[in-house]
C-alpha cells in the first residue's frame, strides 16, 4: 500500500453510516475526548447533510490515552453499546460522547448507555473486564498502519486527506469533486 492509504479497507468490522455504493467514503480516525475531534464531529454532520447518499461515513477509534485519559474507555463503551444494542446504538453513543466530551468518566459512560436503552450494568462489566479493548486496539493498530499520528485524521476513498477539514465548504468541495469523478 502506498503511504497515506487506508489499511485495512472498509469492511464488515466497521461502523458505517450511508450507502455501501456511495461514490465517496469518508473514514475518520477519532478520539472521543479530543477537542479537535469534537469540532470535526459537527463538520462531518454537515458534510453528511450536504452530500446525503453520495457519502458513506466510517468511524474508527484512535484513543490518544496519554493526552486524553477517558478516551479509551469512551471508545470501549461505544463498542459495548454496539455489541449489545446494534450499530444504530453505536451511532447514538458516538454522538452523545462528542456532545458531552467534558464528562466521559465511567459513571457518565454507563448513564449514556442507559439513556439509549443499553443495560448500563453490561457496559460497566465490559469496561471493568476490558471486553471491548481488543476491538478498540484493532482500530488503533489499523490507524498506525495507515499512517495516523493524531486526531482527527480523515481518509477519502482510501487515501489520506490532508486538506482543511475545519472549513466545511472546502472539505465539502473536495468531497463533491471526488463524487463527480467517481461517477464518470
Amino acid at each position: 500500500m502506498s503511504k497515506g492509504a487506508l489499511t485495512p479497507p472498509v469492511g464488515a468490522q466497521d461502523h458505517v453510516q450511508g450507502p455501501a455504493d456511495a461514490p465517496v467514503t469518508l473514514v475518520e480516525y477519532g478520539d472521543f475526548e479530543c477537542p479537535h475531534c469534537g469540532r470535526a464531529h459537527a463538520v462531518v454532520q454537515e458534510l453528511q447533510r450536504q452530500l446525503g447518499n453520495e457519502l458513506r461515513f466510517v468511524f474508527r477509534s484512535f484513543p490518544l490515552k496519554e493526552a486524553h485519559p477517558h478516551a479509551e474507555h469512551a471508545a470501549e463503551a461505544a463498542e459495548s453499546v454496539a455489541t449489545h444494542g446494534g450499530d444504530g446504538a453505536f451511532w447514538e453513543m458516538h454522538d452523545l460522547l462528542y456532545e458531552n466530551q467534558e464528562s466521559l468518566d465511567d459513571e457518565a459512560l454507563r448513564a449514556y448507555a442507559a439513556s439509549i436503552g443499553v443495560d448500563e450494568g453490561v457496559v460497566a462489566s465490559d469496561l471493568a473486564s476490558g471486553a471491548m479493548a481488543t476491538r478498540v486496539h484493532q482500530d488503533f493498530r489499523s490507524g498506525i498502519r495507515s499512517g495516523v499520528n493524531g486526531t482527527p485524521t480523515f481518509f477519502v476513498n482510501g487515501q489520506r486527506y490532508d486538506g482543511d477539514w475545519n472549513d466545511v465548504q472546502t472539505f465539502a468541495a473536495h468531497l463533491h469533486a471526488r463524487a463527480r469523478s467517481a461517477c464518470r
